[in-house]
């Protein structure tokens, strides 16, 4: 399913920038965290780090965009009751 509108606005109004600043406080304290935590293993920079599984790419298959799933709902009217109250295109009139 999808969220309302409204739900959507609210939550960008008061949780997004409330994330934001958890994690750019995280973030400040991520250079003394990582001298603690094993400071020379970068697997994003050194792949032969990396503790993952490699595939083979013989195991991988290519799946082109025509063979997935369309759907459109492109003809689909958005009725009032589903936009909620207080909807942004309520404002609009």
């Amino acid at each position: 399913g999808s969220l309302p509108k409204w739900v959507v606005n609210k939550s960008s109004q008061f949780l997004a920038p409330k994330a934001m600043k958890k994690m750019y406080k995280a973030c400040l304290k991520y250079p003394e965290w990582k001298q603690k935590h094993d400071p020379h293993f970068k697997p994003w920079l050194f792949p032969e780090q990396s503790r993952l599984p490699a595939l083979l790419l013989s195991e991988l298959s290519l799946q082109h965009a025509d063979s997935l799933e369309n759907i459109d709902e492109s003809s689909l009217a958005e009725s009032k009751d589903d936009r909620g109250e207080g909807s942004d295109e309520d404002s609009l009139t």
